[in-house]
């Protein structure tokens, strides 16, 4: 069953592992993949990336993508967003902005020294279009 939208928000804005996906023009199935986002409810989730990664590229033709998130405790819960994007280059402090998010603070200064030697990377928005959600209940 669907969940409020107050909920799946709240649970989109949680610091949760996102499965990405989006289209592929080759007859293959979508490009899946883990990536680390921000979401701030009634906002946009965004993600920085590579500037020529292989996603970026799919994402740039597609011109959407689908983000999805799950939670297995204390029940268990996804929340799946899909939409149009825009691409920008990625703004200064957006990398360190997202190591904060996702890493514990003694290891956000190593994570930024290594991430300075990245290829050139983008921040893409994600404007949700359209939602799928569900509680599953208890594990």
């Amino acid at each position: 069953m669907g969940i409020p939208i107050a909920d799946r928000q709240e649970l989109l804005s949680q610091p949760l592992i996102a499965a990405l996906s989006v289209s592929r023009e080759d007859g293959r199935g979508p490009l899946t993949v883990p990536i680390w986002y921000d979401y701030t409810p009634g906002g946009d989730v965004w993600f920085v990336t590579g500037k020529d990664s292989l996603k970026t590229r799919l994402i740039r033709a597609a011109g959407r993508c689908t983000l999805m998130v799950e939670r297995l405790d204390p029940t268990v819960r996804y929340v799946s967003v899909e939409g149009p994007v825009r691409i920008a280059g990625a703004a200064e402090g957006d990398t360190a902005a997202m190591a904060r998010r996702y890493l514990p603070p003694e290891a956000v200064g190593p994570y930024l020294a290594e991430a300075a030697n990245y290829p050139p990377e983008v921040t893409i928005r994600l404007t949700p279009e359209n939602w799928l959600s569900a509680d599953l209940g208890a594990v």
